[in-house]
C-alpha cells in the first residue's frame, strides 16, 4: 500500500495511480455537499450556483460552522456516509467534474461505474477527528446558505494536508470494503466449520418466535 498527498485540481494521473487500500492527504480546493443538495440539483433541475472546475474534489459533509465578525468559524467537522447519496453519485461525479468523493463508508455500483469512466475514486477517513481536523480547513465561502441552512448548503474550503484518508473505491472498480466482506465471510465458514457450527446457522433474535422462551 502507498501514501500519497495530493493537491487539487486533480489530473487523471493523479487517480489514476491510487488502488484500494492506498492512503492520501489532500490538499487545494474542495466543496461540500450533502442529499438537499444533491436533490435540489439533480431531481428539482436547479442550476448548481458555482462550476465546479475540472478535477474537483467533493466531501459529503454538513459542517458545524458559526459566524464571527471576521467570517466563519468551522466548528466540527466529519465526513459522513456517502452510500447514502447513491442514487446522484454517477450524476455528481460527471456532471460536477469530480475526480475525488471524500466521505464515510463506500458507494455502489453505479457510482463505480461513473468513476471507472470519469476517472474518480472514494477515499474514507482512517480515524473519527472532527476536531483535530479544523486546522487542515479553511472556509472560502457558502453557497445557498438562506435556502438549505448550514448543514445543507454546499461549503467551499481550501484543504491543507487533509488526512488520511484511506482509498476505498478506485477507478478499476475495486472496492476495498467488497474485499473485506468476502474475507470476513470466508474466515467466518472456517470458524464455523472448526466449532462444528451448522453453515445456516442464525443468531438469535430477540423477538423471533422460534427462539423466544415461552414463559
Amino acid at each position: 500500500m502507498a501514501e500519497y498527498h495530493l493537491t487539487a485540481p486533480l489530473q487523471d494521473e493523479d487517480v489514476l495511480q491510487l488502488h484500494i487500500g492506498d492512503t492520501v492527504y489532500l490538499s487545494g480546493p474542495a466543496f461540500t455537499c450533502r442529499s438537499k443538495l444533491q436533490r435540489y440539483i439533480f431531481d428539482e433541475g436547479h442550476e448548481l450556483p458555482f462550476i465546479p472546475e475540472e478535477g474537483s474534489i467533493l466531501i459529503h459533509n454538513g459542517p458545524i460552522v458559526v459566524k464571527r465578525e471576521d467570517g466563519w468559524e468551522l466548528m466540527s467537522f466529519m465526513p459522513t456516509s456517502s452510500i447514502r447519496f447513491e442514487k446522484w453519485g454517477a450524476d455528481s461525479v460527471e456532471k460536477w467534474n469530480l475526480k475525488l468523493i471524500c466521505g464515510k463508508t463506500t458507494m455502489g455500483d453505479n457510482t463505480s461505474k461513473a468513476m471507472k469512466k470519469f476517472h474518480c475514486v472514494h477515499v474514507s477517513p482512517r480515524s473519527v477527528s472532527p476536531l483535530l481536523w479544523l486546522k487542515s480547513i479553511s472556509i472560502e465561502g457558502v453557497d445557498l446558505f438562506e435556502e438549505m441552512g448550514s448543514i445543507e448548503a454546499p461549503w467551499h474550503f481550501v484543504l491543507n494536508e487533509l488526512g488520511p484518508f484511506v482509498v476505498d473505491m478506485d477507478c478499476y472498480g475495486n472496492n476495498l470494503f467488497d474485499k473485506i466482506d468476502e474475507i470476513v465471510a470466508d474466515n467466518k465458514q472456517k470458524v464455523y466449520r472448526d466449532l462444528d457450527i451448522p453453515s445456516d446457522f442464525r443468531y438469535t433474535k430477540l423477538y423471533d418466535n422460534k427462539n423466544t422462551c415461552e414463559p
